[in-house]
């Protein structure tokens, strides 16, 4: 979530465990930032040489890629992955180093801090600190394994207290800005997030590697139908209320049956409005195809893990006949532990 949670110490450790275990590892490079634990742990493992660039009369130390990949080990440890590397280097960023050791057969091990992510204009609107370091999240999407090492707010303010991050001429000045109680809480938050989001990813490639078709019961996600009437918007606001409420995700869901061949241009541009609409409360929409409603939504609650759907309570319009009646009860005979929000569509004025 922030500096100072100990991820290269853990990094460290992790290489020093596969050390003990026979593996060939080596550092490419970790930023100990003068921390005598960090330094400590280091101990035995090989550190490759740095390479050291000339630039403005300072002399800038970064990863010797090459070397690296000559002494071609079974791991390498390389810190900070959005670090940009010194000026005549051949990547202009480390994460393209660690890109080329990867195509080379290394395993990398390596940190980030979750404001280096593509969210970083979230994090500055929390935190007010403009992040001008990004990774692209496909590196995060790729990794074969995400560890979030994680911290209390309140037990990473006394680290920074007691010395053990900043020098005391820094911590205070942290302190007060980047590292308020308030700021940490909403980055770790967005840390498990990320983390949590990658588990469920993998999990639902191990449900469908399993031929697994029932939902399971971790974080669940909300769903709700949209057709081209104009209430959906309403019903897609009740569903991002339930979905925010249970801090789970928004999926909103358009299916085509083949009646849309004669739809009008009126009924698809009030379509994409709504689910635009979707889009802009923070919703994932999946178009889908087919002639039967009711099973392609038990087959998209399956495969997105929905626990609930919201439909409209209504005797009126095309997207109440939709969901009301047969088609929803088909759809519940599919999944009979699927929570159904059935919500009163206000009447038009």
């Amino acid at each position: 979530m922030a500096p100072g949670v100990g991820k290269t110490y853990e990094m460290l450790h992790e290489g020093r465990r596969r050390k003990d275990r026979s593996t060939d590892v080596v550092i490419g490079l970790v930023e100990t930032h003068g921390r005598p634990r960090t330094t400590e742990v280091i101990g035995d493992l090989e550190i490759v040489p740095h390479k050291r660039i000339e630039y403005k009369g300072v002399t800038l130390e970064e990863m010797d890629m090459e070397t690296v990949i000559r002494r071609k080990p079974q791991v390498a440890l390389v810190d900070e992955l959005a670090h940009t590397n010194a000026p005549s280097s051949k990547n202009d960023k480390r994460r393209q180093d660690v890109e080329e050791l990867l195509d080379a057969g290394i395993t990398v091990f390596s940190t980030v801090n979750v404001q280096h992510l593509e969210l970083a204009d979230i994090v500055e609107s929390i935190t007010g600190v403009l992040v001008r370091e990004h990774i692209p999240d496909r590196i995060i999407t790729d990794a074969d394994e995400i560890e979030l090492v994680d911290m209390s707010p309140n037990a990473l303010r006394h680290r920074m207290a007691h010395g053990n991050v900043y020098p005391p001429e820094r911590t205070e000045r942290a302190l007060e800005g980047f590292f308020r109680e308030g700021n940490l809480n909403a980055l770790r938050d967005l840390a498990l997030r990320k983390v949590a989001t990658a588990v469920e990813e993998d999990l639902e490639d191990h449900m469908r590697g399993h031929n697994m078709n029932a939902t399971w019961a971790t974080d669940e996600q909300v769903m709700v139908c949209v057709d081209s009437q104009a209430e959906a918007q309403h019903l897609v606001r009740r569903a991002w209320r339930i979905a925010n409420a249970a801090k789970t995700d928004l999926l909103a869901v358009f299916v085509e049956t083949p009646r849309w061949a004669r739809a009008s241009p009126d009924e698809w541009r009030i379509l994409e409005e709504n689910l635009r609409f979707a889009e802009d409360l923070g919703a994932e929409v999946m178009r889908v195809k087919g002639s039967d409603v009711a099973a392609e939504l038990a087959r998209v609650a399956r495969e997105k893990n929905v626990g609930s759907v919201v439909i409209g309570h209504s005797r009126r319009g095309r997207l109440q006949e939709m969901l009301n009646g047969s088609d929803v009860t088909r759809m519940l005979r599919r999944l009979p532990n699927l929570d159904v929000h059935v919500v009163a569509q206000r009447d038009p004025r």
